[in-house]
């Protein structure tokens, strides 16, 4: 059902049938706004017993929604306006259920780690492909804290899914999160997918999608919430979990973008 959110934002808002919900996900859409990959995963966490809510990042952006979708617009907007919007959808479903994770995929998965550094009541911080790259370690104007400073002040447990083939994302830019949540002794959980493409668990792009490893990464992804929604992360305990898989011959220059 859509939902709105307060100034002038909406989502799309998914709710576990006849279950209560065991928590709740805030899930954030790609680059390519909220298209229905991003509804698609939104009821997939309804159907594993969360509430689910995917709000519009770029409800107020006044451009061609469907150069968007196309890819050949970008949306670049400052973290505080994409942060407040992050903040009424947590709140939203807050009501709903107690406890929230927040998901961040490609373009988005910035976000979890700017509003996580910001907020004591997640539950969880998940990222997909994203928060990695270089332009998102660099302070800017639109983006005024670094990527390295934002995950020293996580509070929630963290998880992290990379593919070796990414062309946005290297393995040099994946060990460069991993250091900087131990310096700063912040729990993770952080896999590296042997060969997979950036956007490999996205189903509606041919290229990129992998059936069999999009399935791993999920049930990976629905482990780690059944463990912080019961606890299992504790806060006073720090914890690091990585694996990873990459040939001997590994060269990121050699990474393509897939359609």
């Amino acid at each position: 059902m859509k939902v709105q959110l307060g100034g002038d934002c909406e989502g799309e808002l998914y709710l576990p049938a006849g279950k209560t919900p065991a928590g709740a996900v805030v899930i954030l859409h790609e680059r390519y706004g909220l298209v229905q990959h991003t509804l698609d995963l939104a009821q997939r966490l309804a159907h594993d017993g969360y509430v689910a809510l995917a709000p519009n990042l770029f409800s107020r952006w006044q451009g061609d929604p469907e150069r968007l979708r196309q890819g050949t617009a970008r949306v670049t907007l400052p973290d505080d306006e994409v942060a407040a919007v992050i903040d009424r959808a947590i709140d939203a479903v807050k009501t709903r259920a107690g406890r929230v994770a927040l998901m961040g995929v490609c373009q988005s998965g910035r976000y979890p780690i700017v509003v996580g550094s910001r907020r004591r009541d997640l539950a969880a911080c998940i990222v997909f492909y994203g928060a990695s790259q270089q332009r998102d370690w660099e302070a800017s104007e639109l983006q005024p804290k670094s990527m390295g400073e934002m995950l020293r002040r996580l509070h929630a447990p963290a998880l992290f899914v990379f593919g070796e083939r990414d062309h946005t994302i290297s393995l040099d830019n994946v060990r460069r999160v991993r250091d900087a949540l131990e310096d700063a002794r912040r729990s993770y959980r952080m896999k590296v997918f042997a060969d997979m493409p950036h956007g490999f668990l996205n189903e509606t792009m041919p290229g990129r999608y992998r059936p069999q490893e999009a399935a791993q990464a999920w049930e990976l992804l629905r482990a780690f919430l059944a463990e912080v929604f019961s606890g299992a992360w504790p806060g006073e305990r720090v914890r690091w979990e990585f694996e990873g898989a990459s040939g001997a011959d590994y060269d990121f220059t050699r990474n393509v973008r897939l359609e």
